[in-house]
């Protein structure tokens, strides 16, 4: 297990705005068709729904983005999971938690579902999500533009490795989305 420091950022933005401002569809779904999980897991495109249905439900949108600084520099970017999963554990049962308390919709952190085991989800075999009430799309995999949010509304840039190496810190963002509460911070 590696050492590493968190800060989380939030910020509340009105969906019709995110929408407008950060959401780019086509673009992005070519980035998830050229994804090998494209197709294969219940978080990821393409949907049994309409996206633009489902995300004009909500009036608002809590972003919260975290930051993960490794102590230790110079570390194999093939570390990245380890130190993202706790986090994105952390931060998914809060989302669902939220979820529930306001009448939300939760947008996990993009990647690989980690509730079944690798290569097993049931969508490969044509069948319902053994976890629908745990699975939730990223903001990503609803079309928007991650890395101009961080810019944008963060004032973060979006770090990516090079040589092989980690960059200086990794970023989780996910969001809430909501129609009974503008949210200005994670509470608890």
């Amino acid at each position: 297990m590696f050492e590493y420091s968190t800060e989380e950022f939030t910020t509340t933005i009105a969906i019709g705005d995110y929408i407008r401002k950060f959401r780019d569809a086509e673009t992005i779904e070519g980035y998830c068709r050229n994804c090998e999980n494209y197709g294969k897991s219940w978080g990821c495109p393409p949907f049994d729904f309409d996206v633009e249905e489902r995300l004009r439900q909500y009036e608002n949108l809590l972003l919260i983005a975290t930051k993960i600084t490794p102590k230790e520099h110079g570390l194999p970017i093939c570390v990245a999971q380890e130190l993202i999963l706790p986090e994105r554990k952390r931060l998914d049962k809060r989302l669902l938690e939220l979820e529930q308390q306001y009448n939300g919709l939760a947008c996990s952190y993009v990647g690989k579902c980690y509730y079944c085991a690798e290569n097993s989800c049931s969508r490969l075999c044509g069948e319902h999500c053994r976890h629908p009430q745990l699975v939730r799309p990223s903001l990503e995999a609803y079309g928007f533009d991650v890395t101009r949010t961080l810019h944008e509304l963060f004032g973060i840039e979006l770090q990516w490795g090079k040589n092989g190496q980690l960059p200086d810190y990794l970023i989780v963002v996910c969001g809430l989305l909501c129609n009974s509460i503008v949210f200005d911070k994670l509470d608890g």
